[in-house]
């Protein structure tokens, strides 16, 4: 059976991490613009303790990001899970998962593209439903936030059904 984690409310800890490409890459100004659309949804944010690290590949060590991860399913205060960005290298983290942690702490974990094995990996041995969604970067993009922002809140902290309604416009903001 799939454990669906608890919706987020107004004043949840959202921690931010890093399993694949580093925070260090985010601009100044995207992280801040990023902070205040998290925070006008009542969101406090946290980062985990290596998600500025960076090495050449613009990513931090496999136990870092290890740590990050467990560190944020470890902590209670944390409700949600965001990740910075996806890229590449996500894949390395997959054996080193303390799994049963994850399964014995459940809660939101959001993200794309190269976070998707990430989250499959973390669904298929924890049976914790993932959230195929916006980056911790993504709510740093101006152009076309309300829709982002708006559909955040309907799937992760609202109880009603909704239909999905494409959005009206497309971002051409670089997410950092």
């Amino acid at each position: 059976m799939l454990t669906i984690p608890f919706k987020l409310k107004p004043g949840d800890e959202i921690r931010v991490i890093a399993p694949a490409r580093s925070l260090a890459i985010i601009s100044q100004e995207t992280k801040s613009y990023a902070e205040t659309v998290l925070g006008q949804m009542w969101l406090h944010v946290s980062y985990g303790k290596h998600t500025m690290e960076i090495d050449e590949f613009a990513s931090s060590s496999i136990q870092s990001r290890i740590n990050d991860l467990h560190e944020a399913f470890a902590d209670k205060n944390v409700k949600g899970i965001l990740t910075v960005v996806g890229w590449f290298n996500c894949n390395q983290l997959l054996q080193y998962i303390d799994y049963d942690l994850i399964k014995n702490n459940p809660k939101i974990l959001c993200g794309f593209s190269d976070i998707t094995a990430l989250s499959n990996a973390i669904t298929a041995k924890t049976n914790l439903v993932t959230y195929y969604g916006p980056h911790f970067s993504t709510f740093g993009m101006q152009l076309g936030n309300e829709y982002t922002k708006s559909y955040f809140q309907k799937t992760l902290m609202q109880e009603d059904t909704f239909l999905i309604e494409a959005s009206a416009q497309r971002s051409d903001d670089y997410d950092f």
